[in-house]
């Protein structure tokens, strides 16, 4: 089953095959392909269903009214976009395609029907929340008080365990779609910053990025230097 949702889902419980099945089958609902660059949803849009990425990079942002963005959450395939949706609440942020991405979108129903029928499939979905939840606090932990090179360090580790566990590492190797400036908006930096961040993480032979892609050559060192502790993450 190449599902990155349900691959992620095992992670947090033990799911039988019934399980799997009904959480593969929300994943291959209303699925539709976004452009790069483009808005799944738009800030301040009130949406009724929650949107699951299967393939590619998307983020939540927020758009300040100068024109200056701030990238509060990198979304990787397997993550639900909005899982507070179901409850019909204006969104105060837009998430948008970072790359082309595809995206199933999940109704109330379906949800609600897959939690009454699976109890394990509403378990991992309230571990999963959990798991966001914890991602955000480290990310505001990250702007708060983390220096340049911690964050960059920070994110990069955590990137590599969450890409990992939907089967999307070779390795050391992970995909790293983004721009520079995309990084800068997500740590609070500038894209010169990042920059030269990033040099000082490939001289010290922590890192190799090349041809979007990211090879962490020595993660204890790279996890020294980003503060990371990866407990947050709620991994099985």
């Amino acid at each position: 089953m190449d599902n990155p949702f349900v691959r992620k889902m095992e992670r947090h419980v033990r799911l039988g095959p019934e399980d799997r099945a009904t959480l593969d089958g929300l994943a291959r609902q209303h699925v539709r392909h976004v452009a790069a660059r483009q808005d799944i949803e738009g800030q301040h849009s009130n949406p009724y269903h929650a949107h699951l990425i299967l393939d590619g990079w998307a983020c939540r942002y927020k758009q300040l009214p100068d024109g200056r963005r701030a990238i509060v959450a990198l979304l990787l395939p397997g993550d639900l976009c909005d899982p507070f949706a179901f409850r019909r609440v204006r969104i105060d942020h837009a998430i948008g395609a970072l790359t082309p991405v595809t995206v199933a979108r999940i109704t109330p129903d379906q949800i609600g029907d897959a939690i009454r029928d699976r109890p394990m499939v509403e378990e991992c979905l309230w571990r999963e929340l959990l798991a966001t939840t914890a991602i955000h606090r480290e990310w505001i932990a990250s702007v708060g008080r983390r220096s340049a090179i911690e964050r960059l360090a920070h994110l990069f580790c955590e990137l590599h365990l969450r890409l990992s566990r939907v089967g999307l590492a070779d390795g050391a190797t992970v995909p790293m779609p983004v721009t520079q400036p995309d990084l800068a908006d997500a740590l609070g930096q500038t894209s010169v910053h990042i920059n030269r961040t990033l040099k000082e993480l490939r001289t010290s032979g922590l890192v190799t990025l090349r041809g979007r892609l990211l090879t962490i050559r020595d993660l204890d060192g790279l996890m020294e230097r980003g503060l990371f502790d990866p407990t947050y993450l709620q991994l099985a």
